[in-house]
């Protein structure tokens, strides 16, 4: 009998230890990307020199619905500024992303994290360091947006990572033009 329960507490010690060094090993994958400031609310990435815009927004909706992303909405900043007569200086596009099947836990957990959806994804122009108009991607964190919620659960935590992770691949396969 001791032996069988001995045998059962190494068990689930032994899982319980795989289950933490998975999570940390998916914390730690985003940690390493190239370009993630762990301070910063908004993860930014160039766009492969040679591909246009068309070329990127045909990839990001591939990859994301791929991903069994939603593309919920697409705001065309840049044209409603050029609207008014205003100039944009260059691309300027803001698109709302959904996956009910990630981050459901969040919200169940914490309602008020619905501020914060749809999760969004940004493509845009700015001037690089050689003054010239480069394309770029950025999209919202989740974990950075969840530091706004008092006392998070565990839960919520892992589900906004999962979530930041498919987010930060969308972006990243996007930015190289893939399909």
């Amino acid at each position: 009998m001791y032996k069988c329960l001995l045998i059962i507490l190494v068990f689930l010690t032994l899982s319980a230890c795989e289950q933490h060094q998975q999570s940390a090993e998916g914390e730690s994958a985003v940690a390493t990307v190239e370009g993630l400031d762990p301070d910063s609310a908004v993860y930014e990435i160039a766009v492969k020199e040679g591909l246009s815009y068309e070329d990127v927004n045909d990839s990001l909706k591939s990859v994301s619905e791929g991903m069994n992303f939603v593309n919920s909405a697409s705001f065309h900043i840049g044209k409603s500024m050029e609207e008014r007569g205003m100039d944009p200086q260059g691309i300027k596009e803001v698109r709302g992303i959904c996956n009910l099947s990630m981050g459901t836990e969040i919200i169940l957990d914490h309602p008020e994290f619905l501020v914060f959806a749809p999760c969004r994804i940004a493509i845009y122009e700015k001037l690089d360091a050689n003054k010239k108009l480069k394309l770029y991607l950025g999209l919202a964190r989740p974990t950075y947006d969840l530091k706004s919620i008092k006392n998070p659960t565990e839960r919520a935590k892992k589900s906004a990572q999962e979530l930041e992770n498919a987010l930060i691949e969308i972006v990243q396969r996007a930015s190289e033009g893939d399909f």
